[in-house]
């Protein structure tokens, strides 16, 4: 939170099972959301990546980040996230800081490490080095867009001396890191300038992490990503879309998300997705509740950002969503929050 309350936003990963649809058409359909979004008050965009996906699940944020900057006008634009150990940090830092031009200082970097060994493997990496290429990735975009050309030795990476990136950002980006396990989260707190949570579930640990370093915990920084259903009759809502969650919560755990993909046990229906936990049904009395009482007692949320709309359903049917949240939702819990 700020000095304005806090920033709601979106998350969209740009997943397209229907084969009826066009990508193209998709694209343009989502970004004139995320432009109209912006005008009802959503503060934040959000982009995470993967490869290889039948889906399309989006491979490139950094030019749909570009694409929507030029639509938006004050809207932060970040990653959620990008798995920095399948690039060339150099690149990272080089399209980061243009991103940063583009958008008058809009785009922050949100990276992690990763889980998806088919990823790794068609990328020449190796599962077992994601951290130290996470690590000495960040140590890398750090030192590029300071200017510095000292040159860089490490484990995974190294970078002759006399080589400045250019052009620097005007305005640093945010590098924020992911993570879920523990010491991954210990490990974002020492390198990144805020985490990247899920489901609300690791930022206390976040926190004690931080707090282990010697750091002010009050000055932390956590951007929390929300698996919530947030409607007016949200068991009607999770009818119709519930399957679309059964979808994609069963890939992220083939792919390994939440641990070994065969130690992992899939969802059967959508009820089970909702007894388990993994997503929330909300309306708008019991979000407003809830968020409030989630940004009063961890201040350090600077930023609550949802599903735009899950991997197959129609765009209209999140835009329904996302109206609902701004109108019914934000407006109240900044209400009580200056209360």
């Amino acid at each position: 939170m700020d000095g304005t309350g806090p920033v709601f936003g979106l998350w969209y990963d740009f997943r397209n099972p229907d084969p009826e649809r066009p990508f193209g058409a998709f694209y343009r359909e989502v970004l004139e959301q995320i432009a109209w979004a912006e005008q009802k008050g959503l503060g934040s965009v959000w982009l995470t990546e993967h490869h290889f996906c039948e889906d399309g699940y989006s491979p490139s944020p950094f030019v749909l980040a570009s694409a929507i900057g030029e639509r938006t006008a004050n809207l932060r634009i970040g990653t959620n996230l990008i798995v920095s150990p399948l690039h060339n940090p150099v690149r990272l830092a080089e399209d980061a800081a243009t991103l940063s031009l583009l958008t008058g200082g809009r785009f922050d970097l949100g990276v992690g490490q990763g889980y998806w060994e088919r990823e790794f493997a068609a990328f020449g990496q190796t599962v077992r080095n994601r951290p130290s290429l996470l690590e000495e990735g960040v140590e890398i975009i750090r030192r590029a867009w300071a200017g510095d050309a000292s040159g860089f030795a490490g484990k995974r990476y190294s970078l002759p001396e006399g080589l400045a990136v250019t052009p620097r950002p005007e305005t640093t980006p945010q590098l924020l890191v992911g993570a879920m396990a523990e010491p991954a989260i210990a490990r974002a707190a020492r390198i990144a300038d805020g985490f990247l949570s899920t489901q609300n579930a690791h930022q206390q640990a976040y926190l004690d992490a931080v707090a282990a370093l010697g750091r002010p915990v009050e000055d932390a920084r956590i951007y929390a990503g929300q698996w919530a259903v947030i409607a007016e009759d949200p068991e009607r809502t999770w009818a119709r879309i519930g399957e679309h969650a059964l979808y994609q919560l069963n890939e992220y755990i083939a792919w390994g998300a939440f641990g070994p993909p065969d130690a992992t046990p899939r969802f059967t229906d959508p009820q089970q997705i909702i007894d388990a936990g993994a997503y929330l049904l909300w309306d708008a009395d019991t979000a407003v509740t809830e968020l409030t009482a989630l940004l009063r007692g961890r201040p350090q949320i600077r930023d609550v950002h949802f599903w735009a709309q899950l991997p197959g359903e129609p765009v209209d049917s999140g835009s329904e969503r996302i109206e609902y949240l701004a109108t019914k939702v934000m407006p109240q819990v900044r209400e009580r929050l200056a209360a």
